[in-house]
């Protein structure tokens, strides 16, 4: 039986999740969810997300939401198809995955996520961006890049020489991030921009990323 994803792809945490499942060519399938309809807040959603938010995923008689928890487990699933993004047979790799799979969640995404809903989520609601909110995040994500920039002088990925959660993670945001006027922040870093190039142009990366748009303002 196919695994079953509830969300829409131009979501960044829907996106995460689709990046993972073409990246190990899983058999799956998009089941869209009407958000303006207000589709993900009712029962019969909020009955696999109780949080009621996008994605979720069904296997059969299992439910998960939370996309990180997601690519993790479709990552579990599948080791043994496509690219291994846990790293299962090295622990040390594997831990070091698993650092960066934090420091994306807890340092990366806090910094780039409300410059996103500045640029693009705000003006979908008739709302003006925020400057300040974009500029005070804006510092923090530097600091956050800087530390990319020397990690990745030395490795090609964050984790290691090999792509793995921890860079595929980073995709969803970027990839909005770098249609904004601030992409340079990424661009004036050569082995981040390097490393962003890289992933980016992945195969899967570039059949998500399709599917991927909203307007800037």
């Amino acid at each position: 039986m196919a695994l079953k994803l509830y969300g829409v792809p131009a979501s960044t945490c829907t996106g995460r999740v689709l990046f993972c499942l073409h990246e190990k060519q899983a058999d799956f399938e998009l089941i869209p969810v009407n958000l303006m309809a207000g589709e993900h807040k009712q029962p019969a959603f909020i009955a696999k997300n109780p949080f009621g938010q996008i994605p979720a995923l069904e296997d059969d008689d299992l439910t998960l939401f939370e996309s990180r928890a997601i690519t993790a487990y479709v990552a579990e699933k599948l080791k043994d198809t496509g690219s291994d993004l846990l790293r299962h047979s090295n622990p040390k790799e594997a831990a070091l995955v698993k650092i960066w799979m934090e420091v994306e969640s807890q340092s990366y995404n806090p910094a780039i996520g409300p410059i996103f809903y500045q640029a693009f989520i705000a003006p979908m609601r008739g709302q003006s961006a925020d400057q300040a909110v974009i500029d005070a995040n804006l510092e923090k994500l530097e600091k956050v890049l800087d530390v990319y920039e020397d990690r990745l002088s030395i490795t090609k990925y964050l984790a290691g020489d090999f792509y793995s959660l921890a860079d595929l993670h980073h995709l969803s945001y970027t990839h909005y991030f770098m249609k904004t006027p601030y992409a340079k922040v990424i661009n004036e870093r050569p082995h981040v921009k390097a490393w962003w190039e890289d992933i980016s142009s992945r195969p899967a990366s570039k059949k998500v990323m399709e599917g991927m748009s909203f307007g800037a303002k």
